[in-house]
């Protein structure tokens, strides 16, 4: 008498979902974000612009790494003395830009403005 032998059933196994972005749960939607923070959806997109809340605008969708916040949340509010040196970082950015006298005529201009001695 032959013998077969019956390969048992195995569940079908479906493979994880490979994170291209980071972890899920690590880049946030606007709404995540919100939600995140306690927050409705334009007061986020205003903290990005008044207090430097991290994140990035892809075309026309906002991203937010959740590490990201957490620092921000940690950091507290800009001291005067963290001012200062972000001021001083910026002094002299554009010293030997070659540009910039014509980019200052050309504000002036549109302003209407006079170009004064020492500008």
């Amino acid at each position: 008498m032959s013998r077969t032998s019956k390969k048992p059933i195995l569940p079908a196994v479906t493979p994880a979902p490979i994170a291209t972005n980071g972890p899920v749960g690590e880049v946030l939607t606007l709404a995540e974000a919100a939600a995140y923070l306690r927050l409705n959806e334009a007061d986020i997109v205003g903290l990005v612009h008044s207090q430097g809340l991290p994140g990035r605008l892809s075309g026309n969708e906002w991203r937010f790494l959740k590490a990201a916040l957490q620092q921000w949340l940690s950091s507290g509010s800009p001291t005067p003395q963290t001012r200062r040196q972000a001021q001083a970082a910026l002094i002299g950015a554009w010293k030997d830009d070659p540009d910039i006298d014509e980019i200052v005529r050309e504000a002036h201009r549109r302003r209407g403005r006079p170009m004064t001695e020492g500008e």
